[in-house]
């Protein structure tokens, strides 16, 4: 208890009590407002239309119309791609070849080309769909109407055509927002930078100040100099989460009562980590540079920016050594999915067996430091027996 009061202490006369909650609040309040308004619901295109036909430019306005596109412009000759999409002005070039109001009424096929700039893969987001949507709702009601015209009814025309229709709907982040996983991940990282560089220092601090072998038997007092970081990097989590759900309208169902739970086991297992990354650092300033060690890895792959499922397997199983792989699944399962604490009992476990296996390292550490420094005292212990004895 003693070393617990100590540390508050000294966390309260620290930078870190002001860090932690300025840092995380100012990355959710400035990524927050940036990408609000992210979700890219028209993407720009522009078209080449070289049939100059009524029935193209019916088809170029129900382009336009499109819940996904945009028509910036309508060129009636062939131009290059590079030269079209060189301003990024747009993300893609629809093009109508000659000859297609003939052949829609001839009743023949027509290819329909469609060119898009890959260098930004997230502009390009819904025109795959959106271009699907329009040549097959076209087809079906050319089919329809040429059935329809044969003297064959509606309803049976449309199920000849057609037998099949498919309903989706976007689950949980319909709007594609950044600020569920981008944006959510920077403040996550924001406080894994700023909680593993604090909690790593402890034990270089105690070993400059003469401390750290104080209790030589047991490394309780040093395990318990975690808390105060848990406590306050669960309370600055849950605050940038609240200004994040009222910034940038990201999505939260979860209780906060509740998932204080799985806050605090993550937060515990991040400063644990941290201590144990900097216990055999030689001074406070070579923390920092150890802390990249999680930081980098925890960045690129627990699923801030990029699904753990598009990396090889050996890769996923490497990120269930992250607290923070953990953490982002707990988020996509309680917090945007309103799932039952019950129901992550797997996540849960995992950052259990963190704590418990980052316990026992930092242990062994301990004990192992503590019989080095007592085998190098004994000599001495002897050479001040033997003279006084004799």
């Amino acid at each position: 208890m003693k070393s617990l009061i100590d540390e508050w202490k000294y966390v309260w006369g620290s930078k870190y009590v002001r860090l932690i909650f300025i840092g995380p609040i100012i990355a959710a309040l400035f990524f927050g407002l940036m990408f609000s308004q992210n979700q890219i619901s028209k993407s720009p295109v522009v078209i080449i239309d070289e049939d100059h036909s009524e029935y193209s430019r019916q088809l170029i306005s129900k382009i336009n119309a499109s819940q996904y596109m945009s028509v910036k412009s309508v060129y009636a000759s062939r131009l290059s791609p590079e030269t079209l999409l060189a301003n990024e002005q747009a993300v893609a070039v629809i093009m109508l070849p000659k000859q297609l109001g003939l052949r829609q009424q001839q009743g023949k096929s027509t290819n329909i080309g469609i060119l898009m700039d890959n260098t930004m893969p997230s502009g390009l987001t819904g025109i795959r769909t959106a271009i699907q949507e329009v040549i097959q709702t076209e087809n079906m009601t050319l089919s329809m109407t040429r059935l329809v015209q044969k003297g064959m009814d509606a309803e049976t025309a449309k199920g000849i055509v057609s037998p099949l229709s498919l309903q989706q709907r976007m689950l949980f982040n319909p709007t594609s927002s950044y600020v569920g996983f981008m944006v959510l991940g920077f403040v996550n990282i924001v406080v894994l930078m700023i909680t593993t560089s604090a909690a790593g220092s402890i034990a270089p601090r105690l070993r400059q100040d003469g401390k750290l072998l104080a209790n030589r038997k047991s490394p309780f007092h040093l395990w318990i100099r975690c808390v105060p970081y848990a406590v306050l990097s669960s309370l600055s989590l849950l605050l940038s989460y609240g200004l994040l759900k009222q910034v940038g309208g990201m999505r939260f169902e979860a209780e906060p009562y509740l998932f204080i739970i799985p806050m605090v086991v993550y937060a515990c297992a991040l400063s644990l980590m941290g201590m144990l990354i900097g216990y055999t650092a030689k001074d406070m300033s070579k923390v920092s540079l150890r802390t990249s060690f999680v930081l980098y890895p925890s960045f690129l792959a627990t699923g801030i920016q990029l699904t753990p499922l598009a990396f090889p397997e050996p890769f996923q199983i490497f990120a269930w050594a992250l607290p923070m792989n953990w953490l982002n699944r707990l988020i996509r399962g309680m917090a945007f999915r309103d799932g039952a604490l019950t129901a992550y009992s797997q996540e849960l476990g995992a950052l259990l067996i963190i704590i418990g296996v980052v316990s026992l390292l930092m242990g062994l550490l301990f004990l192992r430091e503590a019989s080095k420094v007592s085998s190098s005292r004994e000599p001495l212990l002897n050479a001040d027996v033997l003279p006084s004895s004799s």
